[in-house]
């Protein structure tokens, strides 16, 4: 199937590990330009060199603390003298710390609020105006299952991600007459870097493949494909809907 990413700009946020690597390879599959991501140099340029391998002249790579406004107004910049105007933009952000609520204090709120939902916020608004001149564009957030079913430790986490949900819903309903989507992707339990360092931490996090109706953790391949699917020309007339690669997980509707 021809997604029609071919040549299409991406921007992948937080993009050097994790699932936001896997969808940044699977754009560069389907023949986008990509523009990755991320605080760790090393690893950044270990994933532009995977990329490079599948697509030659296709990948560029900036270091960027996302929390860093300053950094942010940058990495827009120097994305639109790699390839030109952003067309695609997927947001991401690695997770907050777990712990219960008395574990954070204001500061600590201020800067989840700042990492999962503001920085989001700012490259979305320095996108948007020529997503609209150009009457096309594709803006995929990154969250979590907790949004429809919060997990126990991980309050920061299933409270601030949640107004992304507001702001995909609301923002898909004002920018959907300029041909622009805004959807939002909720992975699951994903054999990740991040999930195994879990499972070292604390092994019983492994008994969770019990609660998945398929039994097994998702494969960042997996998550990727279905963010490839809702970038593409095909799901043209598919925004404002959050989608959970899950394995079945959530038990609501």
């Amino acid at each position: 199937m021809d997604l029609g990413l071919k040549d299409k700009v991406a921007l992948v946020l937080a993009s050097s590990k994790g699932l936001g690597k896997a969808v940044a390879l699977e754009l560069a599959k389907e023949g986008a330009k990509v523009i990755i991501c991320g605080t760790d140099e090393v690893a950044l340029q270990l994933t532009k060199a995977e990329i490079e391998v599948i697509a030659p002249n296709h990948v560029a790579a900036i270091v960027c603390d996302l929390t860093d406004e300053k950094q942010r107004k940058n990495l827009v910049m120097e994305s639109v003298k790699a390839f030109g105007n952003i067309q695609i933009l997927v947001t991401n952000a690695g997770g907050p710390a777990s712990g219960p609520f008395e574990q954070f204090n204001l500061e600590d709120w201020k800067n989840i609020y700042n990492a999962l939902f503001l920085s989001a916020v700012d490259i979305i608004q320095q996108v948007l105006p020529t997503m609209k001149a150009k009457g096309y564009g594709r803006i995929l957030t990154i969250t979590s299952i907790t949004l429809k079913q919060p997990a126990d430790n991980l309050i920061s986490s299933n409270a601030v991600r949640t107004s992304l949900l507001g702001l995909v819903k609301s923002l898909s309903n004002e920018v959907a007459a300029y041909g622009i989507t805004v959807n939002n992707l909720m992975p699951g339990y994903t054999s990740t870097n991040r999930l195994e360092g879990l499972i070292e931490k604390n092994p019983k996090v492994n008994e969770v493949k019990e609660t998945i109706p398929m039994k097994r953790f998702g494969k960042p391949s997996e998550f990727a494909g279905a963010a490839a699917f809702l970038l593409s020309e095909r799901a043209s007339y598919i925004t404002g809907q959050s989608l959970a690669v899950d394995g079945g997980w959530i038990k609501g509707n």
